[in-house]
């Protein structure tokens, strides 16, 4: 626990002026972002006494070890940059919005010749124009189904569509009706790209201009006597009409908006955001996250506003917000906003008729969420906090090993030895965090001393960070003074690169190790942590047999009971350890049995191969070329050409292919011919 004081910046040395601002810890992590009007003002508050403090900012400034920031011109800036920095580094003490779940859109892919309407989940994809989202698929599949009558856009995948294509005969779906079928030329690319641009005005909510042209198309129809036409025009606007019933009308003004409420307690917040286009709900989503900071209702809100519009531009952003309460200030808001959308937003609290009305529901539904989650959440983190307790218990730990590394070994009867490690930081998988290994010292199976070599590897980066960044004093052995107030020395920079921004690999020790295996396994860890001169690391193993932990120089093994919520953690990071392994190993297998003699060529990508081949139409073509008739491939230069003709001329000719229906040799050409073909079919 670091003292505030020891990196207090000194008087005067904060500007007042506006400014985003970044608390570090002792491994110069980033651990706290924020924005202020005025930094001096700001950062002042943060260093007064410590029995004034809310406990969370009590927490956070004596987790920390440095502070510095960066001076902008406005507040729209600090806004802007506050955002890009918690995006990029992740602070744990800032409050951090994620979906509970991942909500369905309905998208059309207009960056496509031929667009589709499909379902898509995940982050958004430039050039696709999305709807919602949807609490669920089946309600898209649903609407979907129903404007195909009228908009009958493509919906098959890439690998349907070409094979269409290829035999000259739609999909069911062409043969009722339901597509126009552009895979056989039935309308031509600007047709369908038209059929696309109605339905995405239709889902934007401008349906009234629609549904009266085509009124009036069935009216001309029946008085030209063209029934059949008449009726497939009426049963068209019926589909259309239920289609629209499927989202009731909430605002009759035909409204724009988003509207966000907050359900919160002392300690997490829920957030509920329904988005209304034409004066329908067109989407809903909710977020719940923990109050790691001191944080109001404004802020939350404000919070919401960034992890909502950080990445929407034009028509992602809707004309009026609606919110529980206003970020303070707001000004900055509203122009970020306005700059995101290319026009102005209204951000406002509704204050009475039908906006207000609907505003309540929201917030009910943000209350229903909060308690929901609290019933299925609570346990977990009562279970999480107390399996790391029993850990460090049944460890006799001096305290609780809130950052777990695991190491597991994964081979092919000894062949492509690999080793994996994955991290759990407070009970919880971080992903990011985890490191894969080739076994390099020896050939062979040998898993005792492939987990002395991955251990001594990962810790031997760890102390060469520590010595590189000036943390490691080689003649004492201690940690170097970090420069606080703002400036930091050139040498440090800590287990964050300075030239990219990002987290440096081994850069952050654990408090407990644990490998997959037995007692062999545990001493092997523990002489390559005594070799490097690292003493406070505990380490452990589990062995799957019997689910023993074993501990160094220690005759007789730790058996937890099979209830113990320590016993099921270690086994879900053991579990995990072994997935990552194994799934690392088995790539590098198949990747093996696909290399070829190009494979060996080293700066010879997967692009310039391709050229290679397509070039010259085979191996057997490629290797009887000359240096000056491969330097004739675009991309390849003579040194490139050079390597290729020797690396070829040293690869044995491979045996001739032969068919094993009829006993024919396959000649070179056609069995390259065939491996190209196997190749890009598995890509």
């Amino acid at each position: 626990m670091a003292d505030p004081s020891s990196y207090r910046p000194k008087p005067g040395q904060i500007p007042d002026s506006p400014g985003v601002y970044k608390f570090r810890d002792e491994h110069r992590r980033v651990i706290y972002v924020g924005k202020a009007k005025s930094l001096r003002q700001r950062l002042s508050s943060y260093f007064q006494d410590l029995a004034g403090l809310h406990p969370r900012t009590r927490t956070m400034v004596t987790t920390a070890a440095s502070v510095e920031w960066t001076v902008v011109s406005t507040e729209v800036e600090a806004l802007q940059l506050e955002y890009s920095w918690i995006k990029e580094f992740d602070p744990r003490f800032n409050v951090k919005y994620r979906d509970d779940k991942s909500y369905p859109s309905l998208a059309v892919t207009l960056n496509e010749e031929f667009p589709r309407v499909q379902v898509m989940r995940g982050p958004k994809k430039k050039g696709v124009r999305y709807f919602g989202p949807y609490a669920h698929a089946w309600a898209i599949r649903e609407t979907v189904d129903l404007m195909l009558r009228v908009f009958p856009v493509r919906t098959c995948s890439a690998g349907v569509f070409k094979r269409s294509a290829q035999i000259g005969r739609p999909c069911l779906l062409g043969y009722i009706g339901k597509c126009s079928a552009p895979c056989v030329g039935r309308v031509t690319p600007e047709e369908h790209r038209e059929l696309a641009d109605e339905f995405c005005d239709f889902m934007a909510g401008r349906t009234g201009a629609y549904l009266r042209r085509l009124e009036q198309r069935m009216k001309d129809a029946s008085d030209e006597l063209e029934f059949e036409r008449a009726a497939r025009l009426r049963d068209d606007i019926e589909a259309l009409r239920r289609a629209m019933e499927k989202n009731a009308v909430v605002l009759t003004d035909a409204t724009d908006a988003d509207l966000i409420a907050v359900a919160e307690d002392e300690l997490e917040a829920a957030v509920q955001i329904f988005h209304v286009r034409g004066g329908r709900v067109r989407g809903q989503r909710g977020w719940v996250t923990d109050k790691v900071e001191a944080v109001d209702t404004a802020g939350l809100v404000e919070h919401a506003l960034q992890q909502l519009y950080g990445e929407e531009s034009g028509e992602g952003v809707p004309r009026e917000v609606l919110v529980p309460a206003l970020p303070h200030p707001v000004e900055p808001v509203a122009q970020w906003l306005a700059s995101r959308r290319g026009s102005n937003v209204s951000l406002r609290i509704p204050q009475r008729g039908d906006k207000k009305d609907l505003m309540a529901t929201v917030q009910r539904n943000a209350q229903q969420a909060l308690a929901l989650h609290k019933t299925k959440r609570a346990s977990d983190l009562t279970t999480r906090s107390r399996a790391l307790e029993e850990i460090a218990e049944a460890l006799d730990l001096d305290s609780v090993p809130l950052r777990v590394e695991c190491f597991d070994i994964s081979h092919l009867q000894g062949d492509d030895v690999v080793a994996s490690m994955v991290v759990f930081e407070d009970g919880l998988a971080r992903k990011s965090e985890y490191r894969r290994f080739q076994i390099k010292s020896f050939a062979g199976q040998d898993d005792v001393r492939s987990m002395h070599e991955v251990v001594s590897r990962r810790f031997r980066r760890y102390l060469q960070e520590k010595q590189r960044t000036g943390e490691w004093d080689e003649e004492t052995g201690g940690q170097a003074d970090v420069v606080a107030g703002g400036e930091v020395d050139a040498v440090a920079g800590g287990p964050v690169d300075p030239e990219t921004g990002r987290p440096r690999r081994f850069a952050y020790p654990p408090q407990l190790v644990v490998v997959d295996g037995g007692r062999p396994q545990v001493a092997a860890a523990k002489r390559a942590l005594d070799e490097l001169g690292i003493d406070d690391v505990a380490v452990c193993g589990l062995a799957k047999r019997l689910e023993e932990v074993w501990l160094p120089d220690e005759e007789d093994p730790v058996v937890l009971p099979r209830t113990s919520e320590g016993l099921y953690l270690l086994q879900r990071i053991r579990d995990e350890a072994h997935r990552f392994a194994i799934t690392y190993q088995r790539s590098k297998r198949s990747k093996a049995m696909r290399a070829g003699p190009l494979d060996t060529v080293p700066g010879l990508g997967e692009t310039r191969r391709q050229a290679l081949l397509k070039h010259f139409g085979s191996l057997k073509r490629l290797r009887a070329a000359t240096i000056d008739q491969i330097c004739e491939v675009p991309g390849i230069g003579r040194k490139t050409a050079e390597t290729v003709a020797v690396a070829l001329a040293q690869a044995a000719p491979a045996a001739p292919a032969v068919n094993t229906a009829t006993g024919e040799i396959i000649d070179d050409e056609a069995a390259a011919a065939a491996s190209s073909s196997e190749r890009g079919q598995d890509r």
